[in-house]
């Protein structure tokens, strides 16, 4: 049975320091915070303050709750006072040496039955365990930054950690109101390990002008629904954090995806260290400050559309869930739209499925009646392509099949009028072959909606390299029309989301399948830890495993990058028809749900 620890100790009042204490503070422990210096430990007590004070006047804290919290904390400046605790949690920073430094100090300081516990993000707690008398008293508690917001904990046992340790930190976890998820020793455990992969690639996306910093988040936030584009949240990390994190990743995994992109240790050299510098990928009104100003790589707005061909008509190709979301969401734009199906009943389905949705919308009163009618009076169908030849825009929305499309844009080359932009909606395939196909590739462009088309605000804009200018700024300027926020990217393989989304997904699998956590706390860390909608199994299955796997394909076809081969689990998977919720089973089974 766990032992409940009521006197703790915390070493290191910066950011994380300061929360960890205002947490165990808040839940009634009793605490003594330390630091090294009067003008620190002043730091470290103001950092409280001002949470608790912020807690306060938004009325998530009683004033009185506030006073006895700090009534249960003693500010010194000595390790001698912890002397008489049960727990000691480390905070100072992410540098081996001074962490060991901490921990061989306080092995001779506190009685043989205290445990010790590192908040490192990444370093090896058995390396550490090992500077004391005492390494199976020694464990991981890793905390996330805000601390007192931040639900997730990793506890993070080696390999002679005493299983009664294990369960004295799990108590105490859930005691502080945190979601635990208890792992092994290894750089970067569940989420940085998966995050700062994420991470580093989207930076290399950045520092190979593959995209600006600007469409590089709006991509991850609204194709993703990520709290943060990654390089905002590598500004709020700190470049000198994520390069040491990454470092030490990378000399224990050797994985050439974990090798720091060398821009970040130019940044860190340079002093660029995200918001506490007043400058990183962006810059800062001033030191600390989240408040982003312009400079001089900061885009025009309407920069991109300029130049736009006019369009006032618009053709759409398909009659499944993403055509009809797009012709929705076209007409709604005050477009007039051609639809082209494959048959007569195919038409009438579209059409029928498009009244639908409009009528939900008014029953929920978020459209007049009037509009509804107003942007049905602007949709037509018909089975003949042909009848797309006034079109200034025609956006195909079929299969996933290159030898469809090809087959497609080689129509479309013919039938379309000169000027006319013809625009692609694949996820996956090369742009530049349905360019070649149609034999105009100047007026080929890709537009990649996201589904649901009429929910999602994203389309990824995909120039090749015959596109001509004024083709991506037409897609640019409908976009805009549409309510939709573009970004542009040349034409590789998965764009922008799927290049940063599915390596990590595939990271997620390789995880599991080390046996090194389960898919419900590997969920769990990228939920709780990183604010993300859903864990990657979720995602995984709600994408369908055989559409995860064909991108993945895709990716290590083109960037031939061993990293992004696809987990051989995802594969086995697939082969057993386990494709995710669509067939009751993937990484979990619905069917017994």
């Amino acid at each position: 049975m766990a032992r409940e620890l009521n006197e703790v100790g915390v070493v290191g009042l910066g950011t994380m320091g300061a929360g960890i204490v205002e947490v165990l503070a808040r839940a009634g422990l009793s605490v003594t915070a330390v630091e090294v210096t009067d003008d620190a430990l002043a730091r470290g007590r103001a950092h409280v303050e001002q949470s608790t004070d912020r807690a306060v006047s938004r009325g998530k804290l009683d004033p009185a709750d506030r006073d006895a919290i700090f009534e249960r904390i003693r500010f010194r400046t000595s390790l001698e006072d912890l002397a008489s605790a049960e727990l000691v949690i480390e905070a100072v920073p992410e540098r081996m040496e001074l962490k060991a430094e901490v921990f061989a100090a306080l092995d001779k300081i506190c009685p043989p039955d205290t445990i010790l516990a590192t908040n490192t993000s990444s370093l090896s707690v058995t390396e550490l365990s090992v500077v004391t008398g005492r390494p199976s008293k020694v464990i991981g508690m890793h905390f996330f930054n805000p601390a007192p917001v931040m639900k997730l904990v990793e506890v993070v046992r080696t390999v002679v950690t005493e299983p009664s340790v294990v369960d004295d930190v799990e108590a105490l976890a859930a005691r502080l109101g945190k979601v635990d998820v208890t792992i092994g020793d290894k750089a970067g455990f569940i989420a940085n390990a998966l995050l700062f992969g994420y991470l580093n690639h989207a930076v290399s996306m950045f520092e190979n002008r593959y995209a600006t910093r600007e469409d590089i988040d709006a991509a991850m936030r609204l194709g993703c629904g990520l709290p943060m584009g990654p390089l905002s949240l590598m500004d709020l990390i700190g470049i000198d954090t994520a390069y040491e994190i990454l470092d030490t990743m990378y000399k224990q995994s050797r994985n050439r995806l974990h090798a720091p992109s060398p821009v970040i240790k130019q940044m860190m050299t340079a002093g660029m260290l995200g918001r506490k510098s007043g400058r990183g990928f962006y810059s800062y009104a001033e030191p600390g400050s989240a408040e982003v100003v312009d400079d001089a790589a900061t885009p025009a707005a309407g920069g991109a559309a300029e130049g736009a061909r006019p369009v006032r008509t618009v053709g759409v190709i398909g009659s499944g869930t993403m055509a009809i979301g797009i012709i929705e969401v076209v007409a709604k734009g005050g477009y007039d739209v051609r639809f082209v199906a494959r048959a007569p009943e195919k038409v009438e389905a579209v059409t029928t499925a498009l009244t639908k949705s409009l009528d939900k919308q008014v029953v929920r009163g978020r459209l007049a009646e009037g509009d509804r009618d107003e942007i049905l009076a602007r949709v037509t169908g018909t089975t003949s392509l042909d009848e797309l030849a006034d079109r200034d825009l025609i956006i195909e929305a079929v299969v996933e099949s290159l030898s469809v499309k090809e087959a497609l844009f080689a129509n479309l080359g013919e039938i379309a009028k000169p000027g006319a932009v013809l625009a692609t909606t694949t996820s996956s395939l090369p742009v530049i072959e349905c360019a070649k196909a149609s034999g105009r590739p100047a007026d080929v462009v890709g537009m990649h909606f996201f589904n649901p088309a009429q929910v999602m605000k994203l389309v990824e804009v995909v120039s090749t390299i015959s596109t001509a200018p004024d083709v991506a700024a037409t897609a640019h300027a409908v976009s805009a029309q549409l309510g939709k926020r573009a970004v542009s990217c040349t034409d590789r393989a998965g764009f922008i989301v799927n290049a940063l989304l599915f390596p990590y997904l595939n990271d997620a699998v390789k995880m599991l399948e080390a046996h090194y956590a389960t898919a419900d706390d590997i969920d769990a860390a990228m939920k709780v830890g990183c604010g993300y909608p859903m864990g990657p199994f979720e995602l995984l299955d709600v994408v369908g495993l055989d559409v995860s796997l064909a991108i993945e394909r895709e990716l290590y076809t083109e960037f031939r990058e061993p990293g992004f081969a696809p987990a051989p689990l995802l594969e086995h998977l697939v082969t057993a028809g386990y494709l995710g919720r669509k067939t009751g089973r993937g990484f979990r089974d619905y069917a017994s749900r």
